[in-house]
């Protein structure tokens, strides 16, 4: 193994990840993140993790960093910056959280991997790590001095706001660096808080996933209706906890890159799609069992929140929907029919074969719902 300075290493370290196209590199120990490992329990143990699985599903796995490579010894941590979000809703169209507007993770684990490469020349083993449920990525950010965890649960970082995506490099190669101790620079600032649509920040610096609309959108089953209306245009992800922090103040654009996301989807056009066509277009999101209905589930309810019942092509989705083979599908279309005044439809499809013939409990529920309304 070569034997460089620890600080001219991590000098060279920077100045490669920079160039390729990270913002920010530190590094942390591998020793147990304890803290990080009582807070998935104690979250776990009450219910606030909303049957999240990912680090929540092995906390002591995720908080033992040492496990990732035989013989590790630091991890080098590294952020990406991306763009905050600009305002473009129009009528019909659903937005999307903004990291997923271009592909930050894959331009994440390019950058890692050089990284990696760079190490493994100098005789030293590496494994790259970036959105894995393996290690806590927040807790180890904190470590390698990039931030601390604000109340909106982000992490937070002084220059690059918490517009970012996180990832590591595990390494056998000692690097003894002194990391900078942001402690807590929220101060007495409760933005997120207040303005979260939900109340899902309701206790400082704790997430509850059971009424996160980032994650209502990923989980699987019939989205809540007490937080259908309050999801309003959002598709995939919420950003408002991130947008009110006045941590992300100056920090709009961040670079220019050309795009074939866009960070608005046409409703109707994506319920006229096939399940092939969508899992293909959407291959980097996150959809529960990789299921095309759950993309169908959210679009429905946010095409009742924002289109216009008049227009035939909104009626005729619907009236698509309420046919679909999906029970969720079906379920979240006899919701958006009520919503945008399309009761008519119901009639057409069949009332009588929905209520008596439909053999799933949530299309039941939602009919029964309407009655009632």
């Amino acid at each position: 193994m070569e034997l460089v300075d620890d600080r001219f290493l991590f000098s060279a370290l920077r100045e490669l990840a920079i160039s390729e196209g990270l913002d920010d590199i530190g590094i942390a120990s591998v020793d147990p993140l304890m803290d990080a490992r009582r807070d998935l329990k104690d979250r776990k143990q009450r219910g606030l993790h909303g049957g999240m699985h990912f680090t929540y599903g092995n906390p002591e796995r995720a908080t033992s960093p040492a496990d990732l490579l035989e013989g590790a010894k630091s991890i080098v941590v590294a952020l990406r910056r991306y763009d905050a979000p600009l305002s473009s809703a129009r009528p019909g169209l659903a937005s999307v959280a903004h990291y997923v507007a271009r592909d930050e993770y894959g331009q994440l684990r390019s950058g890692l991997q050089a990284i990696a490469s760079y190490l493994h020349a100098r005789g030293s083993a590496a494994e790259v790590v970036f959105d894995d449920n393996r290690l806590v990525d927040r807790a180890i950010a904190v470590r390698a001095g990039l931030g601390w965890i604000g109340k909106n649960s982000m992490l937070l970082n002084p220059e690059l706001g918490s517009w970012t995506v996180i990832g590591s490099v595990v390494t056998d190669r000692q690097i003894v660096i002194e990391s900078q101790d942001h402690s807590n620079g929220c101060g007495d600032c409760r933005r997120c808080q207040v303005e979260c649509p939900t109340g899902a920040l309701d206790e400082e610096g704790v997430l509850d996933a059971n009424k996160c609309l980032a994650w209502l959108v990923q989980a699987q089953g019939i989205f809540p209706v007490e937080f259908r209306v309050v999801l309003g245009d959002r598709l995939y992800g919420c950003d408002d906890c991130q947008t009110v922090c006045p941590v992300n103040d100056g920090k709009e654009t961040v670079r220019i890159q050309a795009t074939n996301r866009s960070r608005t989807v046409e409703l109707v056009k994506l319920l006229q799609s096939t399940d092939d066509a969508l899992m293909k277009k959407y291959e980097h999101w996150y959809i529960p069992r990789r299921r095309a209905e759950y993309l169908r589930r959210n679009a429905l309810v946010v095409l009742a929140n924002v289109a216009d019942g008049s227009d035939s092509a909104v009626e005729s989705v619907v009236f698509g929907g309420l046919k679909s083979d999906s029970a969720i599908v079906r379920a979240h279309a006899v919701w958006a029919a009520r919503q945008l005044g399309l009761n008519h439809l119901f009639l057409q499809v069949g009332y009588e074969s929905l209520t008596r013939d439909d053999p799933n409990r949530w299309v039941s529920n939602e009919l029964e719902m309407m009655e009632s309304a």
